[in-house]
């Protein structure tokens, strides 16, 4: 269990165009150099955040990817799950239940217990945080995360 590329990436990619502040929109070659990332990733990227209402874009000499509502509005956890989903499906048992149709400990499964506890956790902490948030140093970020535990 792991965030992908995608999510950290796309999530780099949205910080980025948070903190340009300038009320002037980023391009993708612009981002692309910013954070290291080929354009057809940061393409990528901004097109999922467009669909999803995060981010917008206009074209011309001042155009480029903007923010679509204010950093205090754009909850981590909804970002994440828009670049890739959850940590935990809980169609996940069913898709990986071995050589048999239903998983074999469907009845009374502790793993199952123990990874919706970890999805629970993940997800109090990422719908807590706001773009905004991220947009702090590390420190302020660090100190909200653990007086939300």
């Amino acid at each position: 269990m792991k965030f992908s590329t995608q999510e950290e990436y796309g999530l780099r990619c949205l910080l980025r165009i948070a903190k340009e502040g300038s009320g002037e929109g980023l391009t993708i070659p612009e981002i692309s150099k910013l954070e290291g990332l080929t354009q057809a990733n940061v393409a990528k990227f901004l097109r999922i955040l467009r669909m999803r209402g995060f981010i917008d874009s206009s074209r011309g000499a001042s155009g480029g990817y903007k923010l679509n509502m204010a950093p205090e509005d754009i909850v981590i956890g909804q970002v994440l799950e828009a670049l890739g989903g959850k940590l935990f499906e809980t169609s996940f048992c069913s898709d990986y239940s071995g050589q048999t149709i239903i998983c074999t400990n469907s009845i009374d499964c502790s793993i199952r217990s123990l990874w919706n506890m970890v999805q629970e956790s993940v997800d109090n902490v990422l719908q807590k945080t706001t773009l905004k948030d991220l947009m702090g140093q590390k420190s302020a970020l660090e100190m909200l995360l653990s007086q939300s535990q």
